[in-house]
């Protein structure tokens, strides 16, 4: 579904992303994770097509999207920033019908059918009765959640997902991340960029690290999630024990006076470097 190629990206003079090479499968469900800075949300914004690239490659089922249209890939793919960028007051169904319209005819207004896939999708993420309210009236968290179901409306085979949930309580997060698993077994190919490691270990069956504009890490979840690695990447002690209803690995941090040393934390691996048995081109 995204083969990334040798993708160098950056702002004005500043390169950020430096020959990252990804392949991302139909279905797949993935963490892009990392210290701050390290590049998550620029990649996010390279693939979407907000930010042009300086060289290298982006597909999208086979098509690179640099000679792309901006509805092909709003087509193809939805975004979820972190914040809203809305400040108009429009109605919360509003702001989910805009997900509708890289489908709509020039001259068409929103269809029976547009209507019914928005609030189908504002039922899913339990927003229905914020339909007649105006964006600017609602919680942070209830505008989040708008905004995820102006994604779901869109109907694509590829979702983004920047810090999506950051603004949610416990329980919404896990209501989100129950409904991005359910569409992931559906085929939906999911990337989302978090700072929750511990989310991410619970629903993501793949995870990419960043680290200084490089993958670092790329692997199952499970091979990938261990003290070693965590440590080496955030340069702070971590360790991880399983979750004891699902079995999935999950981290714990080590407060100061219970730190190890440091040299005992990171070990010889260097910033930048390939960390464990993960591949960078998978």
């Amino acid at each position: 579904m995204i083969e990334i190629k040798s993708l160098f990206c950056g702002y004005g003079k500043r390169e950020v992303l430096k020959d990252l090479n990804l392949h991302l499968r139909r279905g797949e469900f993935t963490g892009i994770l990392g210290p701050n800075g390290s590049g998550k949300s620029t990649l996010l914004f390279a693939i979407a097509g907000v930010l042009p690239y300086r060289s290298g490659s982006i597909r999208i089922k086979g098509e690179e999207i640099a000679g792309t249209t901006f509805r092909f890939r709003a087509r193809q793919m939805a975004s979820v920033p972190q914040k809203s960028e809305l400040s108009f007051p429009f109605k919360c169904l509003s702001v989910v019908l805009m997900g509708r319209y890289p489908f709509l005819s020039r001259f068409g207004g929103y269809s029976r059918q547009d209507m019914r896939r928005a609030l189908d999708a504002m039922e899913q993420t339990e927003t229905i009765h914020l339909a007649h309210r105006m964006i600017t009236e609602v919680s942070g968290g209830e505008t989040q959640r708008v905004i995820i179901a102006r994604a779901l409306a869109q109907e694509t085979e590829i979702i983004l997902l920047d810090e999506a949930t950051s603004s949610l309580d416990v329980a919404k997060k896990i209501q989100i991340f129950d409904l991005l698993r359910s569409k992931s077994d559906r085929g939906t190919t999911l990337l989302c960029a978090m700072h929750d490691l511990n989310l991410a270990a619970l629903y993501c069956r793949r995870l990419v690290f960043l680290k200084d504009g490089r993958i670092v890490l790329n692997g199952l979840t499970e091979e990938t999630f261990n003290d070693e690695n965590l440590s080496r990447i955030y340069e702070t002690d971590i360790k991880v024990s399983q979750h004891p209803i699902t079995g999935s690995p999950q981290a714990h941090f080590v407060p100061g006076p219970h730190r190890q040393p440091e040299s005992s934390v990171y070990g010889p691996v260097g910033r930048g470097q390939v960390l464990g048995p993960g591949r960078t081109d998978c």
